[in-house]
């Protein structure tokens, strides 16, 4: 199947995209912008100038310092990804992003892992959000209500993340719970790809409601290994009609449904290919640009994970990535090795990743305060305090 790149011309939806993606201001309405900073990953993306390549960059703190935004203002850099530790309060973080998205134009996409349960990074100040797997649990009882809980469970994430000036959450894990995989877990929806579907693309609908674009993860499915890609890297040795089957489910139904972006898993499947799906043109360009006709955006896993040291040194990672379809290649926790990457994509270029990208942005940032007052919010959060709570655990290797 041929495909074709839609083009991304501007950096906000218009009213009419709004309604024609299921994005709405919200019973919020409009709010101010706030930003804060972050000195942990980085990202890649392409200047809206100079339509160069974008990576992403950062450390580890809670304002920017005059070397972290040297460094976030070079060309080759996209993008940043924030963690517990650049968190201290939402005030904080709101002038960190703040900080961040004035130091270019067009801005910096902000990023973080907000999906609930163990990998929640914005806890104090945030609603405690619940597991995905125990909106699967409330399917098995009343399907109507889990489709209500996912829905207010994507707005509700992407609302208090937006309400901070951060762009974007990696969110909806699309994996299956196969019962192999302790890194996936109860961060998947549910076993059965209907099911996962389902809760997905009403929690999908949540986020664009919301204003904010969603990312599918880990393409082509992380849920049938039992080693966890942040350490070592997993090999599946499933068919691709074996994962058509199964674990693809999600991804495509989604991906024809208004997904705006996936994330590629360090995972290997060597009866379909030799290298692993981040890295595999098989995978990125033919299964799923040509096959599956996907036209958003391609993001790596991030390149520090144990999975991905198979393709090299850090430099190498990243072009090996972006040759085989990335449009934006993360480094996370690793500020030197990020720094050698960007110097390393100092003259890289690719105007259609640039234009995939542009969409990323979040389109509504409402008021913290406003946001928490408003009737939805409240509904949502009665709703979601039935879902079973657990400890926090801390996946800031995610």
């Amino acid at each position: 199947m041929r495909f074709a790149r839609r083009a991304i011309a501007s950096r906000t939806p218009s009213a009419e995209q709004a309604r024609d993606e299921g994005r709405t201001d919200g019973p919020c309405g409009r709010g101010c912008r706030g930003y804060v900073r972050v000195r942990d990953l980085a990202l890649a993306e392409a200047n809206g100038d100079t339509a160069r390549w974008k990576f992403v960059v950062v450390a580890g703190c809670l304002w920017l310092d005059p070397e972290e935004r040297e460094m976030l203002q070079h060309p080759a850099v996209g993008g940043v990804i924030l963690f517990s530790r650049n968190y201290q309060s939402g005030e904080q973080v709101q002038q960190l992003a703040n900080d961040i998205h004035r130091l270019r134009q067009p801005p910096l996409l902000i990023a973080v892992d907000q999906e609930g349960g163990r990998v929640q990074r914005f806890r104090d100040g945030f609603f405690r959000l619940p597991p995905l797997g125990s909106l699967g649990a409330v399917y098995e009882k009343d399907r109507q209500q889990a489709l209500r809980l996912a829905q207010e469970a994507g707005w509700l994430m992407a609302s208090e993340i937006l309400s901070v000036g951060v762009d974007l959450s990696f969110a909806p894990v699309l994996d299956l719970d196969l019962g192999v995989s302790t890194v996936i877990g109860d961060r998947a929806f549910h076993r059965k790809p209907a099911v996962v579907t389902e809760l997905a693309l009403a929690y999908q609908r949540g986020m664009h409601q919301a204003g904010m674009a969603s990312v599918g993860k880990h393409f082509p499915g992380h849920g049938g290994v039992v080693a966890d890609s942040h350490h070592s890297l997993p090999e599946d040795e499933r068919s691709l009609v074996d994962l058509q089957m199964k674990d693809l489910i999600p991804f495509e139904r989604l991906m024809h449904n208004g997904l705006n972006g996936i994330m590629a898993a360090h995972v290997l499947y060597p009866q379909i290919d030799s290298q692993p799906a981040g890295f595999s043109g098989r995978w990125l360009s033919g299964v799923l640009r040509q096959m599956l006709g996907f036209q958003g955006v391609i993001f790596s896993d991030d390149l520090s994970m144990g999975g991905a040291e198979w393709a090299g040194d850090y430099p190498q990672r990243a072009h090996m990535a972006l040759q085989a379809g990335c449009d934006m290649v993360l480094v996370c926790n690793q500020p030197q090795q990020a720094a050698r990457v960007i110097e390393s994509l100092s003259d890289y270029n690719d105007p259609a990743a640039h234009l995939r990208l542009a969409r990323m942005h979040g389109s509504v940032f409402p008021d913290h305060r406003t946001l928490t007052h408003c009737q939805r919010w409240q509904t949502a959060t009665a709703l979601l305090e039935q879902c079973e709570p657990e400890r926090w655990l801390d996946m800031d290797l995610e």
